[in-house]
């Protein structure tokens, strides 16, 4: 699994480093970003979820 997190769509609602910060952290401009890209499996839940809470659709995985 990669994670991605388009800046240009980031609203920085907080949602994806709240659910799972061991994979999301706002930057200072308040965007979200991946720190890491690919994450444990045990993680795969959390960030499938922060997916579907994404109110803008900025986050995105693909099979890595």
């Amino acid at each position: 699994m990669l994670v991605k997190v388009d800046p240009d769509l980031c609203i920085g609602c907080a949602l994806c480093e709240d659910t799972c910060p061991e994979v999301f952290l706002l930057d200072d401009d308040g965007i979200a970003r991946v720190i890491t890209e690919s994450p444990e499996p045990e993680s795969y839940g959390d960030v499938e979820g922060c997916v579907e809470l994404c109110p803008v659709e900025a986050i995105s995985i693909t099979a890595s």
